[in-house]
């Protein structure tokens, strides 16, 4: 039988070690792969794509990405890249004067190290933007900025008191000052108006238009609900997966409501079998944990330090009370879910392993793959446990390398012994821990290969001469392929894919050079030539 698709004529990274040199696609899956031998499936109607010396490699997967969030800030006051308060302000005004139609001012994505403290004021927004409200989430989605119109329609005054789960940041007198954190986004943010139907399936889809082109071929949504204000993806995903427009494959983390028990499980296992359609699966389900450390609400053993190096009282905040946590992710696990869990703190991380680690004493071995995102800083004694119980590391490896907001927001506020805990890749993976890579996009760039540069040189692209951040936590350029490749796909169950094997799907990617040829500090500067899933071409770079 003659293949649909050869390719020839480059290095092809496999799970065997020496890499192939050729590869036959038939249909959606793998013919053959190896050398000279595979071009005798050659027809009159094969296609044939000359590597040129280019890496064949299979397809990237982001195990922790919000696509239709990210879709959406596209097409609004979208503040990523911003670096400075001035700049931040420029492109709200310049957003705000083009729209005057616009009811809201909503996108996002500022960063939190152009503001002094992290956290801007209203009269900034008031400033630039003091007829209409305005609601900007940061680049983590964690909080949010916004301005006193907001905040008079949301009725948030001095006397609001602060959420169970969440923070109104206040001036010296007691007022709002426009910041607003955690569970307390959702004063304002419940306000804003809705996308359509419409909008949502052109934010998905765009977004994976975007990520095609950076060589992803399958991902896990993150965040599959509602929550603090975000879009519920999942009419959107059930659309496209029906008409044919979801051309990646997709794996979709229901959101654990955190003020909620496991009355809502039976919810779960309804949506979870009324969300599944086509290459649209949902059968996971997300528990965040904690918050971020650059404010302070990421969940630690010990407390926070202040400005002058004295622990405070402050330990951060855990949303699920770990006490009950273990009976949650149990039940989950006997259910088959898949359990997804956002920790960042090490009281978080710890937490959740305890959970896996009842979920196993009760049930036994199962096959649900549980995974840690983020695991900002993880006590040295919890490495080992990520082996010993089955529990995946999914990493986000753009964020281990110095930059303003590690250097100021987070490295003084940890101290010395915590801060070289942070993002320990080197570690989990000397454990014997499988990893797994995402990009928790919008937080950051979707783009695996400057995730991969990072994870390699703990250093991050065009950072000049930035000192390496923690030397002994980087990991070898195969290793960081494999967890955003064959990693990633065991976290979303997609046995067939991750690897360039006969018989495997034909999710694959064309890099623009072979980055095993060149210098480590130069593995940001490969791009994607092409993106194929199942055999078909999602994304063709053009030529110059």
């Amino acid at each position: 039988m003659h293949a649909d698709l050869l390719f020839t004529g480059g290095p092809v990274l496999t799970p065997e070690g020496p890499r192939a040199s050729a590869v036959a696609v038939t249909g959606e899956r793998i013919t053959a792969v190896g050398g000279a031998e595979v071009l005798e499936l050659r027809g009159p109607r094969t296609e044939v794509v000359d590597l040129a010396g280019r890496l064949l490699l299979p397809g990237f997967q982001d195990a922790h990405v919000h696509p239709l969030p990210a879709g959406l800030e596209l097409t609004q006051c979208d503040l990523t890249g911003t670096k400075t308060a001035a700049e931040t302000l420029a492109a709200v005004r310049a957003y705000a004067d083009a729209h005057p139609e616009r009811e809201w001012i909503t996108g996002g994505g500022w960063s939190m190290e152009a503001f002094e403290g992290g956290t801007p004021t209203k009269e900034l927004l008031d400033a630039v933007v003091p007829d209409r409200p305005v609601y900007l989430p940061n680049r983590d989605h964690h909080g949010a900025w916004v301005n006193s119109r907001a905040l008079a329609l949301a009725g948030v005054t001095r006397d609001t008191p602060d959420p169970a789960d969440g923070r109104i940041d206040r001036d010296a007198s007691g007022e709002p000052s426009g910041s607003l954190q955690e569970g307390a986004m959702q004063l304002v943010g419940r306000l804003t108006p809705p996308a359509t139907p419409a909008d949502r399936l052109a934010a998905l889809l765009h977004a994976q238009s975007r990520l095609h082109a950076l060589g992803i071929t399958a991902w896990q949504d993150a965040l599959v609900g509602d929550f603090l204000g975000m879009e519920d993806p999942s009419g959107a995903y059930l659309t496209a997966a029906r008409d044919g427009s979801l051309t990646a494959r997709v794996v979709g983390a229901l959101w654990w409501d955190r003020e909620r028990g496991p009355e809502q499980i039976p919810e779960l296992v309804e949506r979870r079998a009324a969300s599944s359609h086509g290459r649209f699966r949902a059968g996971s389900v997300k528990l965040m944990l904690d918050g971020v450390a650059e404010t302070g609400t990421a969940a630690l053993l010990d407390p926070y330090l202040d400005r002058c190096g004295c622990a405070t009282a402050n330990r951060g905040t855990s949303f699920l009370d770990a006490d009950q946590l273990p009976k949650y992710v149990t039940e989950l696990d006997a259910l088959g879910f898949q359990c997804h869990f956002h920790a960042l703190g090490d009281r978080a991380v710890r937490d959740a392993l305890d959970a896996i680690e009842a979920a196993r004493a009760a049930n036994g071995p199962s096959d649900t793959r549980p995974h840690l995102a983020h695991l900002q800083v993880v006590h040295p004694a919890d490495v080992p446990r990520f082996a010993r119980l089955g529990a995946t590391a999914n990493i986000q490896p753009l964020w281990a390398a110095h930059e303003p907001q590690m250097d100021e927001l987070t490295i003084p506020f940890l101290g010395p012994e915590r801060a070289a805990w942070q993002y320990p890749f080197g570690a989990l993976l000397r454990s014997g821990a499988r990893l797994a890579a995402g990009s928790d996009w919008p937080v950051s760039s979707p783009d695996p290969l400057q995730g991969i540069h990072v994870a390699v040189n703990r250093v991050a692209p065009d950072a000049g001469d930035t000192p390496v951040f923690l030397p002994a936590e980087r990991i070898g350029l195969a290793e960081a392929l494999v967890a955003y490749t064959a990693g990633s796909a065991y976290v979303n169950h997609l046995d067939d894919t991750g690897e360039v094997r006969a018989d495997a799907l034909a999710d694959l990617v064309v890099l623009d050079r072979d980055p095993f040829d060149g210098a480590a500090e130069a593995i940001g500067d490969t791009r994607v030539a092409q993106t194929y899933v199942g055999g078909a071409r999602v994304y063709a770079a053009q030529e110059a």
